[in-house]
This record gives C-alpha cells, structure tokens and sequence, in this order.
C-alpha cells in the first residue's frame, strides 16, 4: 500500500488474486499516492467483509460484484462509477462539468472494449469453462481480432488527435494525466497479453495510443508500482491469453 496520508484510507473491494477490474481502481489510487486498502488481499477476514456488503450488510447500497469502493459512508460500484467519484478527488479528473462528462463517456467505452475482451474467452457463458466453449471462442476471437479491436483504437486515435495530443503529450482529455489515460493504460497492456500478435500489428499503425501506453507506464509511481508486489500478474482473469485465439 502506498505510505499513508492525512486520510482515512480508501477501502477498494475486488476478488484477490486476479488484478481484474479492481486494476483500473488501483492505478488511479496508486498514481495519486492516496492510501487505501486492498480489503480482501490484506485485511483478516476481508472476504467476509466483502461477501457481506454485497447482501446489504452494512449498507443501503449493496454491490452488484466487485470491484466497489467505500470512503467512509459512501460505497460505490461499477469501476466507470468508482472512478467518477474519485477522478476529481486524486486530480485525475477536468475541473469543466463538460471535460468530466465527457473523461466518463470516454471511461465507460473502456469498459465496452473490456467486456467485448472477456467474452471472447467465454463467448456461451461466464458459468462455463473456457474448454467447454473453445469453438465458439475462436470464432468471436476471429472477429475481435479483425474487426472491434481495431474499431476501438481507432476511436481512441481519433480522440486523442481531436484533443490535439501529441506523442510527447498523448492525453485522451485536455493536457494532463485522467483516469481514462490510466484505464487506456491498462486496457492495451491486457490486449499485449491475451493477443500479442494481432496487438503487435495492430499498435504500429496506432502511434497515439502506442504512446500513451509506453509513457504512462513509466510515470514514477505507475513504474514503482507496477515492479511492486501490490501488482498482479494477468491470468486467469480478463484478460487471458490462449494461443489458439491470437493469429
């Protein structure tokens, strides 16, 4: 965890294990500096916890899944919603109404790009195994690959170059670091992983996102964190990689 401050520390909920989509809570808490606590990693009976708010225990506003945040009275869920409420908080966020809303039009297409990513390895069903769908995980990799891949970089290209960025200064909004350079950040990360060759091809024609990706990784507290043991590995999560499904 990052060294505290003068704050009650952030309580981010999410399975351990996986970096998942808790990931895109944790870079903007870890680029920040803020302190939170990773509940169910690293209190005693965070599980428990996290189980429990997610049945209304403790709270008028239970969570559908995780990830979900809790800042003293207030909890909040969906990562789009969780970095909403923090982006303006840790300095993540435009101060216009119209920059916020449109950072979290932006974020919440990020979270299309990430489902449309998860369900090519569970195409049938999240309750099945990724074995007991692989034909129809190949075929929704095939178009993944070919077509929305593609689609979404080239949105975030066209954002980027409306916003005026350059590759010294690749931001998808105004002229410093939001929370949806970090989700972007991670995004394309998890795609290097799961699709290297079809990422390979497809990042080289793609020379804004390519930089926002080399650069904010190696801001000095996402560099820190991301050779620390707070960071997760990606596995068995979002963003899995299969040979099969990468051409």
């Amino acid at each position: 965890m990052p060294a505290a401050k003068s704050r009650k520390p952030y309580e981010l909920f999410y399975w351990p294990g996986i970096p998942g989509r808790g990931e895109y809570v944790r870079l903007a808490l870890e680029e920040a500096g803020a302190p939170y606590v990773d509940v169910a990693r690293e209190r005693e009976g965070g599980m428990d916890e996290m189980m429990a708010l997610m049945e209304a225990e403790g709270t008028k506003h239970p969570a559908f899944a995780p990830p979900f945040l809790r800042d003293g009275r207030v909890v909040v869920g969906q990562v789009a919603a969780i970095l909403f409420y923090l982006g303006p908080r840790l300095r993540l966020a435009p101060k216009s109404e119209v920059a916020a809303l449109w950072t979290h039009q932006i974020e919440l297409t990020i979270t299309d790009f990430v489902a449309e990513a998860h369900d090519v390895h569970h195409p049938v069903g999240v309750g099945l195994y990724y074995e007991d769908q692989k034909k129809e995980a190949a075929r929704r990799a095939e178009e993944f690959r070919g077509q929305r891949i593609p689609k979404f970089l080239d949105w975030f290209e066209l954002v980027m170059e409306a916003n005026g960025a350059t590759k010294e200064k690749p931001h998808l909004v105004g002229r410093s670091l939001t929370y949806a350079d970090l989700s972007l950040f991670h995004t394309v990360g998890g795609l290097k992983h799961a699709f290297p060759k079809a990422m390979g091809r497809l990042m080289k024609n793609r020379p804004l996102v390519s930089s926002l990706h080399s650069k904010v990784g190696k801001r000095p507290k996402i560099a820190a964190y991301m050779k620390s043991g707070r960071r997760q590995p990606f596995g068995d999560g979002i963003f899995r990689h299969y040979s099969e499904l990468d051409r």
